[in-house]
């Protein structure tokens, strides 16, 4: 069911704790990409223009969990934060729990905006500590979730935090409820034929999402490593491919499931390899089925290229999750680019396109496709999770519409 919005509540004269993902890349205390920061912009802007008190907390990068360390604050985010809003954004403390920080709070006048300090300077965040999370839930008359890149974690500001303020409004934020729309609504009808196209790495990460897909999807294309354990699993050669051998017999399973069921899972039939997994390497080829000793995968071969691309402009809904091959360098990155391109032709002719977070989301901007998109989602493993089918607590807990 749909959540309750920030929107749908009043916040005037009420102070607001909002958990965003502001981790954001640093360099010399300088934020050097403030995508994150702007996204959680309109809900803040909705919370500000009604007269509410915002009181911000995020987690930036893996600090110890021992206390403050400066390459881990939170103060350059503040700033570049204070620039986009154009007003101030109180920076209380060195710790988001501490008096200072309570008193900050407390001071609060309408239309304010504050940040807290790094949560995870605290190991009871990642813990989901009780006593931590009552002391953020005391800081909030409304709990509000935007931070779609972290609803997976059972971090304290995720769960305990809301679940510590059981009769208060606990609402989505308008970049989480964007998320939610597609990631879940979008997804429960999909227009037909339906598509998933898996990539990446490691089987181990995607075999809940073809577990879930499987019966639900017309067409399942997988590229990128984890094709080589599904092909090692048929009895293909691989060569010196990457391969999770542990993961041979779940993938027979993957494709004995989509035998029975109405779903085609297609496997590349060549494959743009070397001899050493380098972005220089000398010695680049494409092997037609059976891939020698000595050579690995790296990319999707054209023949795939171009079978992946025809099926995919014929489609109506799209979820692509992992690149087809090593994207980041350049002899590897057709098999990406041309994928890429076909969900945007579908897309440009009315098809529903959404593309997971995290290395998709870049591989598409690499490719100069992410715009053309229905959406980009902001979280990889989130937007995984939902596609597989998992339950997210920290999205259970919130308010129902």
């Amino acid at each position: 069911m749909a959540k309750r919005t920030i929107e749908q509540v009043d916040v005037s004269g009420k102070r607001v704790l909002m958990r965003v993902d502001f981790n954001v890349p640093l360099q010399d205390g300088v934020v050097q990409d403030d995508r994150r920061v702007r996204m959680a912009l309109p809900t803040i802007t909705s919370v500000v223009e009604r007269g509410g008190r915002v009181i911000l907390m995020s987690h930036l990068g893996r600090p110890g969990g021992e206390g403050y360390e400066e390459m881990y604050s939170l103060r350059p985010v503040a700033e570049t934060l204070a620039g986009l809003l154009g007003r101030p954004v109180g920076f209380p403390s060195t710790d988001c729990s501490d008096a200072a920080s309570e008193a900050a709070v407390n001071a609060m006048a309408d239309g304010d905006v504050l940040l807290l300090e790094n949560l995870r300077f605290h190991k009871g965040e990642k813990t989901g500590d009780a006593a931590l999370a009552a002391t953020l839930a005391s800081y909030g008359e409304i709990y509000c979730n935007d931070a779609f890149g972290t609803c997976h974690r059972t971090d304290a500001s995720m769960v305990a935090v809301p679940e510590a303020m059981p009769s208060r409004p606990r609402v989505c934020g308008l970049l989480l409820r964007d998320e939610l729309r597609f990631l879940s609504e979008a997804l429960a009808a999909p227009e037909r034929p339906y598509a998933a196209v898996l990539g990446g790495a490691k089987v181990s990460d995607k075999l809940a999402a073809v577990e879930h897909l499987v019966p639900r999807t017309d067409h399942i294309l997988i590229g990128g490593a984890m094709a080589y354990t599904f092909l090692k699993a048929l009895g293909k050669g691989v060569g010196s491919s990457r391969v999770e051998d542990d993961r041979l017999d779940d993938a027979k399973r993957m494709l004995e499931l989509a035998a029975r069921e109405e779903c085609e899972l297609h496997l590349p039939t060549d494959h743009v390899c070397a001899t050493e997994f380098s972005a220089t390497a000398s010695d680049v080829r494409v092997f037609d089925g059976r891939i020698d000793d000595g050579w690995m995968g790296l990319d999707i071969g054209p023949d795939t290229q171009n079978h992946y691309a025809g099926l995919l402009e014929g489609c109506k809904t799209i979820v692509w999750n992992g690149p087809m091959g090593v994207f980041e360098w350049g002899a590897y990155a057709v098999g990406t680019n041309t994928v890429g391109a076909a969900i945007a032709k579908a897309t440009s002719a009315g098809a529903t396109s959404i593309v997971g977070g995290g290395d998709t989301a870049s591989a598409a901007a690499a490719c100069g496709v992410a715009e053309k998109m229905t959406h980009v989602s902001t979280g990889g493993g989130a937007s995984l999770e939902m596609i597989s089918g998992a339950r997210l607590r920290s999205v259970e807990l919130l308010d129902e519409n």
